[in-house]
């Protein structure tokens, strides 16, 4: 009788892999009898197939036959969960049969399988293929989780501000200084920044809520670099009491900067009367170089250029403006700058890098006015005269230096040079500070 193993081959840890060849025909049976038959009592008691069978230390054995040419050969499996000292006696005494039922026969151990390696190689790379899915679908990265919660935090501490209900962070009553910004996402970014007595203007108006804030607090306006920030201040300083002013870095948002750039933008914050005399230095230089065209003109031209309804001034086109006199180029040497100097032009120079701004100095090193690089040369024209010193984020060129001289400017202090001064302004860059 054959007797069923009483353990599956999946819960086996070894498995014996054997050869079977046979001088004659035989079934499945034969072998299985002869296996059992002739390795009785061989082993001792311990080792006994039927007993280890009984107590399921080793499974089914499985014999797979095929019959051809009067010869039958095959394989024979046997799983075991003995030991591996256990399993390899089992596995050699195979191999002393050598006949099954009237025929020869042979059989040869191929190989002892340790199971355990197959399922263990098997979760390995089941393991990589699911920590890559992980990964790339499913686990966020470490950084991500912070910046998600940390954002979430930011969230939830705006808050809505006086009774205008103006977005702002959860600091702006507890805190002596104030900053407005000009709207929801700049306040956002503020707080996801750390600074939390940011409050938002909300639009292009100015609320009740921002002029009375500007009345208890020390405000600091901090607007985009854009003409639409230009507007926010002059409107602001219109209607409320500013102490100080500040903007983004020309082409960018507040929403959009970082930390760093935060921080620098307000180290550079200016009075606010000090933005409105900048600003009015550039409106009048605007007005004054119109003026001075027109004077020029000859009468009919003059009358041509005011406007028939209100005697309002219209640009005159380009092609017909004269080219004013160009005065003659101040002689003299450089002036050399005293060690007081190089030390403020280089502080200035460094509160500058990024800003593409430019300080407009007297000859005590007070800031006259700040400008952006673009309005730099004109706003020279349009002084003519009164401007020790120039520092600024940008290149000193050709057409600026013989602007600078005509105005009598004593430095140009910039990041670099293409040309070499040949007149009394002294050339510094950073290199030199």
């Amino acid at each position: 009788m054959i007797i069923l193993a009483k353990i599956a081959q999946v819960s086996a840890k070894y498995i014996v892999h054997a050869e079977i060849q046979i001088e004659g025909v035989v079934d499945r049976p034969d072998v299985i009898g002869a296996i059992f038959g002739q390795t009785e009592g061989l082993l001792g008691a311990d080792l006994e197939l039927r007993e280890l069978q009984r107590s399921g230390r080793i499974g089914r054995i499985e014999v797979n036959i095929e019959t051809k040419s009067g010869k039958s050969s095959g394989a024979i499996i046997i799983p075991s969960s003995l030991d591996k000292a256990e399993t390899s006696i089992v596995a050699a005494s195979l191999e002393v049969i050598q006949r099954i039922g009237p025929c020869n026969a042979k059989i040869k151990v191929v190989n002892i399988e340790d199971v355990r390696v197959s399922k263990r190689q098997f979760v390995i790379e089941r393991a990589k293929e699911l920590l890559k899915n992980l990964i790339e679908s499913v686990m966020p990265d470490s950084q991500e989780l912070a910046d998600e919660v940390s954002y979430a935090v930011r969230v939830m501490e705006i808050q809505e501000y006086g009774k205008d209900r103006l977005p702002a962070g959860p600091a702006v009553d507890e805190s002596d200084e104030v900053i407005i910004v000009e709207g929801r996402a700049d306040v956002l970014n503020m707080l996801k920044q750390g600074f939390k007595n940011v409050v938002a203007m909300n639009g292009t108006s100015v609320p009740e809520t921002i002029i009375d804030l500007c009345r208890k607090k020390t405000v600091t306006a901090f607007v985009d670099g854009d003409r639409g920030g230009d507007l926010i201040l002059k409107e602001l300083g219109e209607v409320a009491e500013v102490d100080f002013v500040t903007k983004a870095p020309d082409g960018k948002e507040v929403e959009e900067l970082t930390k760093k750039e935060i921080h620098k933008a307000l180290r550079a914050r200016i009075a606010f009367e000090q933005a409105k005399t900048e600003m009015h230095v550039n409106g009048e230089g605007r007005a004054e170089r119109e003026r001075g065209e027109e004077r020029r003109m000859p009468p009919q031209q003059q009358r041509d250029y005011r406007d028939n309804r209100g005697g309002e001034r219209r640009p005159m086109p380009q092609q017909q403006r004269p080219m004013p006199p160009q005065p003659a180029i101040p002689p003299g040497k450089p002036k050399e700058p005293t060690p007081k100097e190089l030390e403020s032009f280089g502080e200035m120079l460094e509160d500058l890098i990024g800003t593409r701004g430019a300080y407009i100095l007297d000859d005590k090193l007070n800031i006259l006015g700040k400008v952006p690089f673009t309005e730099l040369q004109s706003t020279i024209k349009s002084l003519r005269s009164g401007v020790y010193a120039v520092v600024f984020d940008g290149v000193i060129d050709k057409d600026l230096l013989s602007i600078a001289e005509r105005a009598n400017v004593s430095f140009l202090v910039a990041m670099d040079t293409k040309i070499k001064s040949t007149g009394r302004v002294n050339i510094l860059i950073s290199d030199d500070l």
